[in-house]
């Protein structure tokens, strides 16, 4: 499934806007202080997600550049789309106790990504409001996993299957054919 054209080579402004106009309606009543995302993919809808929110977004990095020299949140994560492992970072002067983070990102299928977010919310001493995404693979294990461990995921779009070439959405009677 290819989403290269307004989510992640490509951005569609607009519809990022409205992607995180949607999120901040979901959680509007949460008290979010903060919005965090892991780079790149999930930025802009992060982005768009704190605007509406009024809130800064902190952006967990996959590579520590040279001024990433003060302490640090890490936490390992394992990319089945690349077959590799990385590390994300945020600083700790980004989040604290005072928090109360919303995590946005751009898919969830396995949950490694989303679940390193939550683990760094939660050695920052933060609390969790909840963990948005624009695309689930409710076919894979990442979003019954974070939900049985009673984390809020809030997922705008899900793909029940893939099955012959043909995005089937769940919950609906909606079918794509993928290119």
């Amino acid at each position: 499934m290819k989403v290269d054209r307004f989510l992640n080579h490509q951005i569609d402004p607009l519809f990022m806007d409205e992607i995180g106009r949607e999120f901040a309606r979901r959680f509007r009543d949460d008290r979010v202080t903060k919005v965090l995302t892991a780079e790149s993919s999930g930025i802009a809808p992060a982005v768009m997600t704190g605007l509406h929110l009024g809130v800064p977004v902190v952006i967990a990095r996959k590579k520590k550049s040279v001024t990433m020299t003060d302490e640090l949140y890490t936490e390992k994560v394992f990319s089945f789309t690349k077959k590799s492992e990385y590390e994300l970072s945020v600083s700790k002067k980004f989040l604290s106790a005072d928090d109360r983070v919303l995590i946005i990102d751009d898919f969830l299928a396995n949950g490694q990504a989303a679940g390193a977010l939550v683990k760094i919310t939660g050695k920052s001493g933060a609390s969790l409001a909840g963990i948005g995404i624009v695309i689930e693979k409710s076919f894979q294990e990442g979003g019954n996993l974070l939900r049985k461990q009673g984390f809020r995921v809030e997922s705008l779009a899900k793909i029940e299957s893939l099955a012959g070439g043909v995005i089937h959405f769940a919950d609906t009677k909606r079918e794509v054919y993928a290119r």
